[in-house]
């Protein structure tokens, strides 16, 4: 007489060598998954708690020369002091966390991020006087949605319009700030 019950899947060998019980793959796959993690490379929150240790460094040593002031009158060195020690801080909880739980490793990337997010800053600066507000807003935006490959162009022209309303009714309506608006239609 044959057994009609159902096979279960064995485990593979890396699954048992990993103390993965029979038949569970998937928790010997969450086991090789951390194995793997545990060898070499820099982990995710301790590559970004350094950057912000080093950020935080660069702030405190920029705003070293200002006067701090007090709580009562507050001077110009206290809020870049305050707010290095304050990155500073959250670096340091990350590399800390990083350390005490499970380790997510940096993935490969790419230079396109980091490089259309600064260019459509760049863009944004360089257009803005002799454009205005009206061109360089959207540049900026559409410059900076290339640096996803995942980029959906109709959502980002709306916001690209949207963003520019906005801060043309907070800059030059609201704070009045002497942006230009639309120098070459407009005249200023």
């Amino acid at each position: 007489m044959t057994d009609s019950r159902p096979v279960a899947a064995s485990a593979s060998p890396a699954a048992t060598e990993l103390g993965a019980p029979s038949g569970d793959l998937a928790t010997a796959a969450g086991h090789a998954n951390a194995s793997q993690q545990a060898r070499g490379g820099v982990a995710e929150d301790v590559g970004a708690g350094l950057f912000l240790i080093a950020l935080a460094g660069v702030g405190l040593w920029q705003g070293a020369e200002l006067d701090f002031g007090s709580l009562r009158q507050i001077g110009p060195g206290m809020l870049p002091r305050v707010l290095s020690l304050a990155v500073g801080s959250c670096g340091v909880l990350l590399v800390v966390r990083s350390r005490l739980g499970a380790e997510r490793r940096l993935a490969r990337w790419t230079l396109r991020g980091p490089l259309f997010t600064l260019g459509g800053a760049v863009l944004f600066g360089l257009c803005v006087r002799p454009l205005g507000l009206v061109v360089a807003g959207p540049v900026a935006v559409l410059v900076s949605a290339l640096a996803s490959p995942e980029t959906r162009w109709r959502e980002v022209g709306v916001f690209a319009v949207l963003i520019t309303l906005f801060c043309i009714a907070l800059f030059k309506w609201l704070l009045q700030l002497p942006i230009p608006l639309c120098p070459f239609w407009l005249g200023y």
